[in-house]
């Protein structure tokens, strides 16, 4: 579980950052989670989009994925969500998160 302060800092990070996942009228699929899951481990953190034909709300989505992947939801805004996990592999480890 991350802080408030934590969580701040991480938007602060993703503000500039380009969704590079979309989620389309399929839903949330296990090829989805698979690609978000292997992101997550060089990047970790993510923008994801959600387009309007996939009906689905944000909130609810962003906390799925999140839930399913051992991940943090950081934000859910209009049709984006952004998720942090810290990477299992050292030599991608880049954000360090404020102390508590």
């Amino acid at each position: 579980m991350i802080t408030s302060k934590q969580r701040a800092y991480l938007r602060k990070i993703s503000h500039e950052l380009e969704p590079i996942f979309q989620i389309g009228k399929e839903g949330v699929t296990d090829a989805f989670l698979d690609g978000v899951d292997k992101a997550l481990n060089k990047r970790e953190i993510l923008k994801v989009h959600i387009l309007e034909t996939a009906f689905l709300d944000t909130r609810d989505t962003c906390n799925s994925v999140a839930e399913k992947l051992d991940a943090e939801p950081v934000q859910s805004i209009g049709s984006k969500f952004i998720i942090y996990r810290r990477s299992d592999e050292e030599k991608y480890r880049k954000i360090e998160l404020p102390k508590g």
